[in-house]
């Protein structure tokens, strides 16, 4: 068998055509053509389906070659187009190639046609492949710009949130169990939760996150993962486990990866109504050479791979392209904000990561994750409990700059028994803390502030007083990495919005932890 071609042969002489058929598979090609010689037929052979290649002759008694080539390239502007005439002339094949077409060959020299169609053909694929490229960019800037966007709306609306939240939290906690006004700051508590759960998915996809990564084996990871997933997936849908033996760590973040895994197979599932099977593979994959633009394609290096698949109803092409953009859903209304894979293609980057989905409509959906492989062994999650606001009497700094979650979180702080300094930015915080040392065991200060944010207070507070304990907040951080450099210091950092007892919970921990040290 030869390389398959589907031709299009636009020619008024049967035996002509038969002789380029033959032509072509003498050259190599198990070709599959179709012969049309006016223009209707042709119209209709470009709308019935893609060709990889189209000849035509130029001289025709009803039909020109030039109107062929006109109406082609209306239908299908890169297919390669290449005339094989008796008459052409030098000047009219140059004007025609101006036009859009690839190539001219004489009848009278077929053997020229094999070489010119191979050389038409590689040409193509590459145009193809700069498009496909191009399109990825394209894409990718476009995310890029929707991230900057929704990042920078996550952080006010978190702000925001978080003096809900709080004030929520304090009017439940003082009013009497099985009143009208605790059930209502109850609802009011619920709903601030769940804005604050649309806004960290929007800070996952513009990549505005903080992560706090640790080493993850991902066979122990999926097990575990899958002890509370498979109760919610389904028992209509078989569940299979494929792991690699010897599979090599990630260095990611433990929530982050949870949510891309869970939304994966959560997606899955609503593939699969009536039912299907759902398999989970990792493997190790070395990735020797760069394929393709730096953009598009996982650099050089050792991944980890990840990959869900699904038998359900599938998706089409245009559907597949747009999946990963924000706000895109093929579910009901109320059944899907459409950030679901959104969040799952933020995280993924933000991990230095890449991600492919292959569909095909009725055959199921494979999304294949790759995550930079580390060296090393998994390292446990750290569980913190939130169930119980905890108290305490030390003097804390609160540093915030928006006033209405200043005002919440000082609130928090004295109903829980601590004494509170409050302060609007950090050059305040320096002068309050440089007069006030000595009382201070612990400031909570948030990251991004005007005139001078968290992380360039945070060395002139322990200048003055070595070895301070501090709690940052933010809604997001563009400084992203040099809070990594602090969090591996041991530094602490509590994501916005918080509820009061995670926030208790982070204080505690910092001041017990050094009365221990």
């Amino acid at each position: 068998m030869g390389i398959p071609i589907r031709v299009l042969i636009i020619e008024d002489s049967e035996d002509d055509a038969l002789l380029i058929a033959r032509e072509l598979k003498s050259g190599g090609y198990d070709v599959k053509f179709q012969r049309v010689d006016s223009t209707s037929a042709l119209a209709r052979a470009c709308d019935s389906q893609d060709w990889d290649l189209i000849i035509s002759d130029h001289s025709m008694p009803h039909f020109s070659g030039t109107d062929a080539l006109t109406l082609v390239r209306s239908k299908s502007p890169g297919t390669p187009f290449i005339f094989v005439s008796g008459t052409i002339g030098e000047e009219t094949a140059v004007a025609a190639m101006k036009n859009g077409a690839q190539d001219y060959v004489m009848k009278g020299n077929l053997k020229r046609l094999v070489t010119a169609v191979q050389r038409e053909l590689r040409e193509s694929e590459q145009r193809k492949e700069r498009e496909r490229l191009q399109k990825h960019v394209q894409q990718l800037q476009k995310f890029e710009a929707i991230g900057r966007l929704s990042g920078g709306i996550a952080h006010d609306f978190n702000n925001m949130i978080g003096a809900i939240m709080g004030w929520a939290e304090l009017g439940h906690e003082e009013m009497a169990p099985g009143t009208k006004a605790r059930e209502r700051f109850r609802k009011i508590r619920e709903q601030s939760q769940r804005a604050a759960k649309l806004t960290a998915q929007l800070l996952a996809f513009g990549r505005r996150q903080i992560l706090q990564p640790h080493k993850i084996n991902l066979n122990l990871f999926v097990r575990e993962e899958m002890s509370f997933l498979g109760k919610v997936i389904g028992e209509n849908i078989d569940v299979r486990i494929v792991e690699a033996p010897d599979l090599h760590v990630i260095h990611a973040d433990p929530t982050q990866i949870q949510q891309v895994f869970m939304n994966l197979c959560l997606n899955a599932r609503d593939a699969m109504p009536a039912g299907g099977q759902l398999k989970i593979e990792t493997c190790n994959v070395p990735i020797k050479e760069q394929l393709g633009g730096a953009d598009a394609h996982p650099a050089p290096g050792n991944y980890v791979l990840m990959t869900v698949t699904d038998t359900g109803i599938g998706m089409d092409e245009a559907t597949a392209q747009r999946i990963f953009e924000p706000f895109f859903t093929t579910k009901e209304i109320g059944k899907g904000t459409g950030l679901g894979l959104a969040t799952v293609y933020g995280i993924v980057k933000q991990h230095d990561g890449f991600i492919y989905v292959y569909t095909e409509p009725g055959k199921g959906t494979s999304f294949r994750v790759y995550f930079p492989a580390e060296s090393g062994v998994h390292e446990p999650r750290e569980v913190i409990d939130n169930s119980q606001a905890l108290k305490g009497s030390e003097t804390i700094l609160l540093v915030e700059d928006d006033d209405g979650l200043r005002e919440s979180v000082q609130e928090m702080l004295r109903s829980l028994g601590y004494r509170v300094m409050v302060v609007s930015d950090g050059k305040k915080a320096v002068e309050v803390f440089r007069e006030n040392a000595d009382e201070i065991q612990l400031v909570i200060m948030d990251i991004v502030m005007p005139s001078q944010g968290g992380l360039q207070s945070y060395p002139e507070l322990a200048a003055i007083k070595p070895g301070i304990d501090v709690i940052f907040t933010t809604g997001y951080a563009d400084e992203a990495e040099a809070l990594v450099t602090h969090l591996e210091k041991g530094t602490k950092f509590l994501q916005k919005p918080y509820s009061l007892p995670k926030l208790s919970q982070f204080i505690r921990n910092a001041l017990d932890s050094k009365r221990k040290t």
